[in-house]
């Protein structure tokens, strides 16, 4: 490892987050050690420890930037029904990008459970759209959440299968159900 390849370059957490999400879908969380991304980011590794405490405050870090950068639905006259197929479609690419850190999460819930995090607030928003009472929006919230949740799992557990086009269309089958369920309601 050559520090000197970093002169002039300062680490970021933003850097070391990202390279560090790279590793983590090259081998998984447990492929992922300090020593590891300290190498990679060509740094020693004390020098990762001026940004986080440790392994586990740096995947709580990539956790909360996961849930932040995912992609959106806008606030706008869009109707309910395509917002909610387009949230629902950026958590399962997501989930297909990433599924080690995907796996990660479902498997440590606290970094998900703050109803203050844009997904869920978006997910709030597009409910109340849709008719959902004030009272229910936690828990229909928590019903869409386990239901695409529990297709991503079967999907990654080869549960599933068919080429990735006849996954996206069997996905559609499991939205429009969802859109239709809660249409009703």
């Amino acid at each position: 490892m050559a520090v000197s390849a970093r002169r002039g370059a300062p680490l970021s957490l933003d850097e070391i987050r990202s390279t560090a999400l790279r590793l983590i879908d090259e081998g998984g969380v447990e492929g992922l050690s300090m020593r590891k991304l300290a190498a990679e980011l060509d740094v020693n590794p004390m020098s990762l420890y001026h940004h986080v405490a440790s392994k586990e405050a740096l995947l709580a870090r990539i956790c909360e930037t996961m849930t932040i950068r995912l992609p959106l639905p806008p606030d706008d006259d869009t109707p309910w029904e395509e917002q909610l197929r387009a949230l629902a479609l950026a958590y399962h690419r997501h989930a297909q990008q990433h599924p080690a850190m995907w796996s990660y999460v479902h498997n440590h819930p606290e970094f998900i459970e703050d109803r203050q995090l844009p997904l869920w607030q978006a997910l709030y928003r597009i409910l109340r759209a849709s008719g959902v009472p004030e009272e229910e929006l936690r828990r229909t919230s928590e019903v869409l959440h386990a239901f695409v949740s529990g297709f991503v799992f079967a999907e990654t557990r080869g549960h599933v299968t068919g080429a990735p086009e006849e996954i996206e269309h069997t996905f559609d089958i499991a939205l429009d159900m969802i859109i239709n369920g809660l249409a009703a309601r």
